[in-house]
């Protein structure tokens, strides 16, 4: 008896203190303790004394850090040196950009709830709020996405000179350099707004504030490059585009085949040092327009007129498109979108060495450049454009699914149909909450690459899926192009925001786990740095205790997520019951739950794969997944508190936990499917799922719910769609949609009182002009009812019409050249 309660205490005494993540200390000290008392009390097995001894032994040996080195972390130490795979410059740039923020609380696998819920809410400046009011919404109201995509082939003169006028292109330059200096939130609003109602012009006021020579130059150009460029470029007199892209590297930089030779010439009538530039660049957004050119190009120093080094790396300059040398291309046709887009290539293009965005100092430096920016402004114009098609799916699709009836009932009452719109609103729901909450976090200071790469992911591929969903529920309206299908444009470019800024397949497969498996670990970066530190004594010293850090916090994840999985998140720790709402409280321990999971998993299978993770690009795929909706149903509970709790919102919060917490539970199957190792495979599923697979999809009833909640007009769909542009004009066929949507429950009121008329005999079934001037003289309806009516069914048909042509308008099409 006396050994079978020694072995549980010592079991549940090692539980508790990896679960802890003790220092190793605590652990010799407590064997030692436990050695001693069961010496002293005696009629325990010889066997488990001697384990004991043996382990305080271990323990205590391993505590002088000499022999722990000799014995433990300098042997592993040069086997991580061995293992650990090349790294590029452009990978090891692209790693160190940016900042991580709540990215690494999830990954550390116990989340500090008080970091995401202290996250301030949206906000947005008086300022900001009049732009939206004033000058945004003024524009919206000229767009014509019909005239500029089929008739124009280009945005009209009067567009862009409100793009220009009203500082459009300035959003993000500071007030100090004639900008706007638009918050993040402020900006990501704007291209939200502008997205719902035309890509084309979304993009043309995206570019100039995102990646390229405006936050380029407010993060690194010289001040005389300042005060010359951002003034003209807040007002429009210069147009900006940014070349980096080549027909032989994409994402690929390091195959850069673009170059700058540092040599002397003339240039303005003087002899000046500078560089001969030859490029070739395409897919460059506004390239056909631009005045001023960002580009990037590897920079060589053959005659080592700078230094003795000749490859002086990435590099970016300011490159004025009217220079000798320069040619602009033809335009490329992205997607049916006609946003200005093209080649461009420049030939012996000689320019003098301050064009360097930040002179001499920014020689090399480029590639780090760009990704310090991609960490920012990734996070900003393309998730707003695929949070905005979520919403503008969720708004046009719920009132066309109540106003268009099949078999007497509005169609968004069919089951079939409910599944569809479910899955928009619950996408445009959490859609927004990451938006927001990124926003606010950029607002904060921090430059988060891995949430940036997530959130544009899960933006774009859920948009792809709310597209589709709403194609499907408006059928034969959503596939007839014309001036009045609200879909399709959104449709056809699609794959725009899935490519570019790093293509999807990418970004899911290499970028978000590889990146923040090692940024967001607590412990993996400073292995690896320690590993590559030249000193070499200091590097084992560094790596030691980085090694017996990362040894607690793997048994301690190990530990917690035992515990969480077996007792069904009971113990996990979570905010106190006064900071959020009793209804989601318990949401947030199986997140939290699902977090250690992830932690542990992330763990080991970086213990097993070592540097071939970067070829097992499925399963870093699906770690990406999981990272991905842990961020989303973090996003979604913060977005709850920041709402006010509103008790409508409760139906689309609980499916973003529902639908994550089985979406996280299906890629921890599929990784451990493909282990290689299958015991450490059978290991992983006996600690992560040791009850089975607990988590369900979601529910009938909790679709059914979303979707009643948004197929009448009301504050629900109101905040579920708030940011999409409803024009004023009579005429539009938004406009037309949502009028009628709104007298849609007076209709069916009217149609009601009919069919029961008909049921009672009181008037003969029918339809028509007729039928309710009979109905009216039955009293079954008023003449107000009446008058109502049938101007309401001529709404409808103007809402379920489609659009066409004259067959000689397709012979005489203008044919691209």
């Amino acid at each position: 008896m006396n050994t079978t309660i020694a072995l549980l205490v010592a079991i549940i005494v090692a539980w508790s203190l990896a679960y802890r993540r003790a220092p190793l200390w605590l652990w010799a000290a407590s064997a030692v303790i436990g050695f001693a008392a069961m010496l002293l009390v005696g009629a325990i097995s010889t066997a488990l004394v001697v384990l004991a001894g043996l382990s305080a032994l271990i323990l205590c040996a391993c505590n002088l850090s000499d022999v722990r080195r000799r014995l433990l972390s300098d042997p592993i130490y040069r086997l991580f040196v061995r293992l650990l795979p090349p790294m590029s410059d452009t990978e090891r740039e692209a790693l160190e950009a940016g900042t991580v923020w709540w990215d690494a609380e999830l990954f550390a696998g116990r989340p500090e709830w008080q970091r995401l819920l202290d996250a301030p809410a949206p906000r947005l400046k008086e300022h900001e709020q009049a732009f939206i009011d004033g000058p945004l919404r003024e524009l919206c109201e000229l767009i014509d996405d019909w005239h500029i995509n089929h008739e124009r082939r280009d945005l009209p003169p009067e567009i862009w000179q409100i793009l220009k006028d009203k500082g459009f292109f300035g959003m993000i330059i500071d007030e100090a350099h004639g900008g706007l200096g638009f918050s993040a939130q402020a900006q990501s609003d704007v291209v939200s707004m502008l997205s719902t109602r035309s890509l084309s012009v979304a993009v043309t006021v995206m570019v100039p504030n995102s990646l390229g020579p405006g936050e380029l130059l407010h993060r690194f150009g010289t001040e005389a490059q300042k005060d010359h460029y951002l003034p003209r470029l807040a007002r429009g007199e210069e147009i900006p585009a940014f070349g980096l892209t080549g027909p032989y590297a994409g994402s690929d930089a390091a195959s850069m085949r673009d170059t700058g030779i540092v040599c002397r010439d003339i240039y303005a009538g003087e002899e000046v040092l500078g560089i001969r530039l030859n490029w070739e660049k395409r897919y460059i957004t506004l390239g056909p327009v631009a005045t001023v050119l960002g580009l990037a190009f590897k920079l060589y120093d053959p005659d080592h007129l700078l230094s003795d080094e000749e490859d002086r790396g990435i590099t970016l300059a300011l490159i004025p498109t009217d220079c000798a040398g320069v040619e602009i291309g033809r335009r490329h046709y992205p997607a049916g979108q006609v946003f200005q887009n093209g080649p461009n290539s420049g030939t012996d293009v000689f320019v003098p060495l301050d064009f360097i965005i930040g002179g001499e100092e920014g020689i090399g430096r480029g590639w780090s450049m760009l990704m310090t920016c991609l960490a920012a402004g990734r996070a900003i114009s393309l998730p707003a454009l695929g949070t905005a098609a979520a919403k503008f799916a969720a708004h046009t699709t719920s009132a066309y699914a109540q106003i268009r009836k099949q078999f007497n009932i509005s169609i968004g009452r069919m089951e079939g149909v409910e599944e569809a719109i479910a899955r928009i609103a619950g996408q445009a729901y959490v859609l927004e909450a990451a938006r927001q909450l990124t926003n606010s976090a950029l607002d904060s200071g921090e430059q988060p690459s891995v949430i940036s790469a997530i959130l544009k992911l899960e933006a774009t591929e859920r948009m792809r899926q709310s597209i589709n969903d709403a194609m499907d529920v408006h059928s034969g309206k959503g596939i007839c192009n014309g001036p009045n299908n609200l879909l399709f444009n959104g449709y056809a470019g699609i794959p725009i925001a899935i490519t570019v800024e790093g293509a999807n397949i990418l970004t899911r497969s290499l970028i978000i786990f590889a990146q923040g498996s090692i940024r967001c670990h607590p412990w993996l970066l400073k292995e690896m740095r320690a590993a590559q530190n030249e000193d070499t004594a200091s590097g084992r010293a560094q790596f030691d205790t980085a090694l017996c850090g990362h040894i607690a916090f793997t048994l301690g994840n190990a530990a917690g997520a035992l515990l969480h999985n077996l007792t069904g998140a009971r113990f996990v720790p979570a905010p106190a019951p006064s900071r959020v709402s009793h209804r989601t409280h318990n949401w947030y321990r199986h997140l939290g739950r699902a977090s250690q999971n992830f932690a542990l998993l992330a763990d080991v299978t970086l213990l097993l794969l070592g540097g071939a993770v970067k070829r097992k690009q499925r399963i870093t795929a699906r770690f990406a997944d999981a990272l991905g909706e842990l961020y989303l149903m973090s996003a979604a509970l913060k977005r709850f508190e920041d709402d006010g709790r509103p008790a409508g919102d409760l139906p689309f919060v609980k499916w973003a936990i529902v639908n994550g917490l089985h979406r996280i539970q299906d890629a921890f199957e599929a990784i451990l499917q493909n282990y290689t190792s299958r015991p450490v495979s059978w290991l992983m599923r006996l600690i992560i799922f040791p009850l089975g697979r607990r988590f369900e999809p979601v529910r009938d009833q909790l679709e059914h719910e979303m979707v009643r909640a948004i197929l009448v007009p009301g504050e629900v769909r109101d905040r579920l769609t708030r940011g999409v542009f409803v024009p004023q004009a009579a005429h539009e066929p938004l406009r037309v949609l949502e009028d009628t949507f709104v007298d849609a429950a007076r209709a069916d009121g009217v149609w009601a009182r009919m069919r029961e008329g008909e049921k009672s005999g009181r008037i003969a079934r029918g339809y028509g002009p007729q039928y309710y001037a009979g109905a009216v003289l039955a009293g079954v309806i008023t003449s107000d009812d009446e008058a109502f009516i049938i101007d309401y069914e001529a709404a409808v048909r103007r809402v379920i019409d489609v659009d066409d042509f004259a067959a000689d308008s397709f012979a005489n099409a203008t044919t691209l050249q």
